[in-house]
Formats: structure tokens, sequence, C-alpha cells
């Protein structure tokens, strides 16, 4: 078991690391740009086909697409700049400036990418009153200027709060099928409950559980999935769809989800950096409070705990130091740079250090996770150093991203409880 504390004060974002390759930035967009006079049948041809447009790679692979952003500016438009999830430079953020066609409303930015990248992006749009283009501030005022796409109709709830953020899916990315609700599928219960807990210092912590669609005289132990920033993957991404459409399908077996709320991002920093107080409440409160309402599992080669990002290394975290309990880490984009990078990866060095524990690891990152990826695969080396030989890790054309992660958690689900 992991039973030092871990270092306490640590920064609250991850290391600033250079981004090791150029943004795939395609000079000449894959599609013909309007001339003046020719701007209204290219917006309603745009609006058509929903944006952003997706033509054949110019360099002529089959595997490769051509993606083009488009923003249809007004007369006080100074600049415009497109992010896609983790293809920027923060280096060099003049990359991510569209450029104007001369004589016309539309700007543009356009990108080569493999056929399976998938991504939300936002716009930061400089309609005046900030600092003037190229002065100091502008970069950090533009921030402060985010749209998102009015001509794609597809966006997903954002993380905390605002507007949603668009997203983009080439043809060969995974979809998210899985989480829209069908017909004639059964329905699980959700509700939020406030769960009490000492460990955290006293008084309830909100919990959404999810029961699955069983049979009355369905008597057999449920396994157990804890997902951690509940109020995200509940409220706003409806994660029960996606549990229920799993179950009817026979992919993953009838289970009980338990789903913590992170509160607010300090919280959530304080709590989910390796804080043995949060997996003595997940352990000690949160298992026991759901196993004295329904007939939840006891046996950890059973019980999945789930993370991204921070959540990733503190799911990790919580099964290392209490693996009678969580027999099954599912970690996305996991934070295991935490504290400081490539200088101390405390939990990563802790493995290295312990007996191999009955822990079975699923990991996954997202190949633009430039931050990510090099204590990644280090994780990965010391995991099979180890001796979990039944560690799972791979990595997938996208960023530290919701779009990507909610068809990635299909996948570890599947793979740790399927038959």
């Amino acid at each position: 078991m992991i039973t030092s504390v871990p270092p306490q004060g640590t920064p609250r974002r991850p290391p600033r690391t250079a981004r090791p390759d150029e943004v795939p930035r395609l000079r000449e967009p894959g599609i013909r740009l309007p001339e003046p006079g020719e701007t209204e049948e290219f917006w309603a041809a745009a609006v058509d086909s929903g944006t952003p447009l997706v033509s054949p790679d110019p360099h002529g692979s089959a595997d490769h697409r051509a993606v083009t952003f488009l923003w249809r500016g007004t007369a006080d438009t100074r600049a415009v700049q497109v992010l896609p999830n983790k293809l920027g430079d923060p280096r060099a953020p003049e990359g991510n400036l569209m450029e104007q066609v001369p004589g016309t409303d539309v700007w543009h930015w356009s990108l080569r990418l493999r056929h399976d990248w998938r991504g939300t992006y936002d716009f930061y749009v400089d309609e005046g009153g900030g600092p003037e283009p190229g002065t100091a501030g502008h970069w950090q005022w533009l921030r402060t200027q985010r749209r998102h796409d009015p001509l794609n109709g597809r966006a997903l709830p954002r993380r905390w709060d605002g507007e949603p953020v668009s997203y983009a899916e080439l043809p060969g990315a995974p979809g998210g099928q899985d989480w829209q609700p069908r017909p004639g599928v059964a329905r699980g219960g959700v509700a939020a409950h406030e769960v009490p807990t000492g460990k955290l210092g006293g008084g309830t912590r909100r919990v959404w559980l999810y029961e699955p669609p069983v049979d009355p005289g369905h008597s057999a132990e449920l396994p157990v999935l804890v997902l951690l920033d509940g109020e995200h993957w509940q409220p706003r991404l409806g994660l029960a769809h996606l549990l229920d459409n799993l179950i009817a399908d026979g992919r993953i077996p009838p289970l009980v989800a338990l789903l913590p709320d992170s509160v607010d991002a300090g919280t959530r920093w304080t709590d989910l950096t390796c804080r043995p107080e949060f997996a003595a409440f997940l352990a000690d409160e949160l298992l026991p409070w759901a196993a004295d309402r329904l007939p939840v599992t006891g046996d950890p080669a059973r019980t999945v705990v789930a993370g991204q990002s921070l959540g990733g290394l503190s799911a990790a975290h919580a099964a290392l130091s209490v693996p009678g309990r969580f027999g099954n880490v599912l970690a996305q984009s996991g934070s295991f740079w935490w504290p400081d990078g490539p200088r101390a990866q405390w939990l990563t060095d802790r493995i290295a250090r312990a007996p191999r524990l009955p822990v079975r690891f699923w990991l996954s990152f997202g190949e633009q996770e430039w931050v990510a990826l090099p204590a990644a695969r280090r994780l990965r080396e010391v995991l099979e150093a180890a001796g979990y030989d039944d560690a799972s890790y791979r990595e997938f054309n996208g960023g530290h991203d919701y779009l990507c992660w909610r068809t990635e958690l299909v996948d570890g689900l599947v793979d740790l409880l399927g038959s």
C-alpha cells in the first residue's frame, strides 16, 4: 500500500512544458476561399455543411484530412484566434491567429490532421475595446473574449460553467453514440444524495448514485464504479444514459455507480492531489454508505475507481492506498506529472519502490498531451518493471478533452468489467 504522505503546498497548475513539435498548420487551406462579392454564397454553403470544413489531405494521404476553421467577422473585428484542444503552442500564440480573406468577412485557419482526430475548440474574438493587437497585454485580454462556433451544431457542456464548447470529429474518430438515450432501453435510477463524511473534516459531500435496471428478484451482488468529478459526468454529460445502454447491450453487467462532487476548483485540487483523507472517504465512508442501501459487491476485483486529469491521479492513489477496496483503476489523461513534472512524479516514484499490489490499471492519454505524456510513459515503464503485467496503456488521437474521455471511458469499463 501507499502509506506515505504526499507533498503539501504544491503549485496549482501543470508544469510549463514546451511543445515538442509544431502545430500541424496548413498555410494553404484545403478549400476554395471566396473572392470579394462571393461571400454570401460561401457562408450559405458553410451553414449547410456545418463547420469546421473537412476536405481531402492536400498531401494526398488517405489517412489525413485538411480541417478548416471559419469565423465570420464584422467591420470591428481586429483579430481572431482559434484554439482546438491542445493544438496550440503557448509560446507562440500568434500561430493560432486566423487569417482574413482580403476584402471579405471570412477568417480562416487550417490544420492537417489524422482521420481519427476529434477535439473541442474555442474562438477568441477581438472586436475592439481591448489592447491593440501586438501590444503588451493583448494576448491575456484576448483569452477573455471566448466564443463558441455558431455554425457548428455539435457541442458539449463546458467543465464548470458558461456556454457549451464546440467540437469536431473526423471520419475515423470514435463517435459518442453510446451516450445518446435510446428508446426501448431499460433505464436505471439516478439521484443526488448528501453523504456524511468525517474523513474530509465533517459535513456532507454530494454524490450522485446510479442504480441499474434489474429485476426485483435480482440477488447477485452488483459491481461498483466510483467515478470522480461526478457533477460533470452526470448532470452535464448524462452518464446514466451510457450505463443504461452498455448494460442493455450486455457489454457490462448491471452495476452501481457512485459519482462524488468535486465542489469547486480549489476543493478539487486539494482532494485530488493524492490526499489520504480523500482516499479514506471513498473507501471507508462512500462504499459503506452504498452498501447500506444496495447489494453492492465487496470484491475489489469488481470495483473500479475512475477519473480524468487530477481525477486519474487520485483514482490511482486511492487504489494503491486501499487495494483491498479498489482492485481496478481507470485513469484517463492522469496528472502523473504531479507535483513538479519530470523532477518529482510522486505517485510513480512510490509505485517503483513498493511491492506489486493486486490492482489492475487501465490507462489512456491523448497524443497531443505533450505535458502529460512523458510522465505517462514513465508510469507505463514503472508498472511493467513492478510486475503489473495486466496493465493496459494506450494513446488516442486527441487532447485533454471530455470529448475523448467519454469514448475512452466506454472502452475502459468494458475491458475491466465486461465478460
